[in-house]
């Protein structure tokens, strides 16, 4: 397999922005076409790179190495451009939301790669119990149809990695970090393996926060039955991250 999958912008457009997709436990670059796809229609730079290599007895010099490959993919997908189009924005899913954000909240351990905005997805929680055969798996992740298709047809998918615990330093790194820039936290309140309490938490802790719960999504937040909304909610937020955290549109008057 080759070291990314990226989607750009249609030709003719001038590109808005940078986004690194990063894939959770089990899942491929493959995963994310269809979310690769729609954020590059609304002219994005999409880059997805591989889920991270974490290794519960080394998470330090992990996150290191994960940062280091962040750097070098933003700084690959300018091509012979003059650098990366900002604003640069990380996204992950599941234990590659987790990477992201522990990353990015070391106290006095720089990043290799500096975002100005993360998306975090699906974030597990800390007591998450076993998920079972291929089929519970699924259930956990998704209803919506094409991404089950999509996940049962990868041959590359690791079957069963739900299964596989979370390290408690990355969660531990996760939930408690200081993450200095906007950060848009999604789950899904069909969610299994989420932890609400956690999310909220967090998401009161950090300066510049939003958690935003999707309705009747499973764990795999960002592919479920509800993917046309969860994708406008995250293009909705990288457009108010070039506009410097100021909403581009607000609703005056409603009777819904």
């Amino acid at each position: 397999m080759t070291e990314y999958t990226d989607f750009h912008a249609p030709e003719g457009l001038r590109t808005r922005g940078t986004v690194l997709v990063v894939p959770g436990r089990g899942e491929t670059r493959a995963t994310y076409t269809r979310l690769g796809r729609r954020l590059a229609a609304d002219a994005y730079r999409v880059r997805v790179v591989g889920a991270p290599d974490l290794d519960a007895d080394g998470l330090s010099g992990a996150l290191t190495r994960f940062g280091d490959r962040l750097a070098a993919a933003a700084e690959d997908a300018a091509g012979d451009e003059d650098g990366f189009v900002r604003p640069l924005v990380l996204v992950g899913a599941d234990t590659g939301a987790a990477a992201v954000a522990a990353l990015l909240g070391r106290k006095g351990a720089p990043s290799a790669v500096l975002p100005d905005a993360v998306v975090l997805a699906g974030i597990p929680g800390t007591a998450a119990g076993p998920v079972g055969d291929w089929e519970d798996e699924l259930d956990v992740r998704t209803a919506c149809p094409a991404h089950r298709g999509t996940l049962t047809g990868d041959t590359w998918i690791r079957r069963g990695a739900l299964d596989e615990a979370v390290p408690e330093a990355l969660l531990a790194a996760a939930y408690g970090g200081d993450i200095g820039v906007p950060v848009l936290l999604l789950t899904g309140d069909a969610d299994p393996l989420a932890d609400r309490e956690a999310l909220v938490r967090t998401a009161k802790s950090l300066p510049r926060a939003r958690l935003s719960v999707v309705r009747d999504a499973h764990h795999d937040v960002l592919n479920d039955m509800q993917h046309r909304s969860v994708a406008a909610e995250v293009v909705t937020f990288l457009e108010t991250v070039r506009n410097e955290l100021v909403p581009v549109v607000t609703v005056d008057s409603s009777a819904w």
